[in-house]
């Protein structure tokens, strides 16, 4: 078998989401259909026409690394971290043995954008800008922090687009995989953009919801009264090795990464082809490169943001690639649960789908009380659903056009 044909394998997961922190909390959440958004505590928002947010609750960094370490770190690089560590241990892969055959990719949209804003702030007030300023704002540095921690020395990459960062970091992976770069790659991403600027930024483009006297039900993708997205935070991981390796180790095999797609829309820096065409390529691709019919798919979990136009040209091209309500599969937001996650969204979203295959429960969309006419498709409102499936999909979309999909499967022996 060429090194092009081998089967690539999920073996490790970690999630830091505003629901739950550890992946057994995280799942426990959104069975349960539990929402992360509320009032944002991180700074004083009043003075701003969006008060609301999915933040990170009962994080502490130091239960995930050292003081000296985390005082080092912005907080997109502590979610990061703290979910590879949990990626890592779950998948019980030794580095040691074989540091260079071991790789890294990373996925955020937007770095360390706090640091930068609460460092402007500072500086504009008389105070000295410190050293650790830089290494603080760089996206690679989430990496290296975990390069430098487990002694990580494969490749290591980190990509920055937008919102399918996280998504395109498990493809960046197979590529790694499948080109015989690394023998297993830790896809991990990270996220944290609270603060003034990007707030208030996101609302004068009028992408966020506004539903700042009801925050808990701002996020409802698909719904008629949606109004726009809920800034999240978070971090996501998953280790993905070459079956062969991870037999070879006699690791504990989650699911199989299956197929993977990235295309671009070419027609706007905010807004998504109103057709969806760039994400039905996507979409198509990603069922190419797996070897899958459409109707292999039992559950899609949705872009879904919560936004007019993207929540539409979703369904759209959810529609070419599967068809209408009676053939397409049932497909969900759990960001009506989480917040959009942005660069960490891809992991955490792709470690839904890997659960509802385990363990046949398709999480729902939150907040769906009044049903779009234009968003047709059954989106699993509001209530979790048994359901037996093999195959799943991960769609996530970015500004500047960015097409993420990614297709996982029930692991077979």
């Amino acid at each position: 078998m060429s090194m092009t044909e081998k089967t690539l394998v999920i073996t490790g997961m970690g999630a830091v989401t505003p629901i739950g922190i550890g992946v057994a909390a995280y799942w426990e959440a959104l069975k349960a259909g539990r929402c992360g958004v509320g009032p944002i505590t991180r700074f004083d928002a009043s003075g701003l026409p969006v008060q609301i947010a999915a933040e990170l609750k009962g994080f502490a960094p130091v239960d995930h690394m050292p003081k000296a370490l985390a005082r080092t770190m912005d907080p997109f690089m502590q979610f990061a971290f703290a979910a590879a560590q949990e990626a890592l241990g779950n998948s019980g892969l030794s580095v040691s043995g074989e540091p260079d055959r071991i790789g890294i990719v990373m996925g955020t949209a937007m770095d360390g954008v706090t640091t930068v804003a609460q460092t402007q702030s500072a500086f504009d007030a008389g105070h000295r800008v410190g050293p650790r300023f830089v290494p603080m704002t760089i996206g690679n540095i989430a990496a290296a922090q975990i390069a430098i921690a487990h002694g990580i020395c494969g490749p290591s990459l980190t990509l920055n687009t937008a919102c399918s960062a996280g998504g395109d970091a498990i493809m960046t992976a197979a590529m790694l995989l499948r080109t015989g770069e690394a023998d297993a790659v830790l896809a991990v991403g990270g996220e944290s953009i609270l603060c003034p600027i990007v707030v208030s930024g996101l609302s004068q483009a009028k992408a966020l919801s506004r539903r700042n006297d009801d925050p808990e039900h701002a996020c409802r993708p698909f719904d008629l009264d949606r109004d726009g997205f809920v800034i999240g935070e978070g971090g996501g991981a998953l280790i993905i090795e070459t079956e062969e390796h991870a037999l070879a180790r006699d690791a504990d095999i989650y699911a199989v990464l299956a197929g993977w797609a990235n295309t671009s829309d070419a027609h706007h820096v905010t807004a998504p082809c109103p057709d969806g065409a760039g994400a039905a390529a996507c979409m198509k691709r990603a069922l190419g490169r797996a070897g899958l019919p459409p109707a292999a798919i039992g559950y899609i979990n949705a872009h879904g943001t919560s936004t007019p136009l993207g929540d539409r040209a979703e369904t759209l091209a959810v529609k070419a690639v599967f068809g209408g309500r009676e053939t397409a599969p049932p497909l969900s937001s759990t960001k009506s649960a989480t917040g959009h996650l942005m660069g960490a969204g891809g992991l955490t979203e792709a470690i839904a789908c890997i659960l509802a295959i385990r363990d046949g429960i398709l999480p729902p969309t939150l907040h769906l009380e009044n049903p779009d006419p234009e968003c047709d498709l059954d989106y699993v409102p509001n209530q979790a659903r048994r359901a037996n499936i093999d195959s799943a999909m991960s769609n996530s979309l970015g500004f500047g056009g960015q097409n993420s999909s990614i297709v996982l499967s029930r692991y077979q022996k």
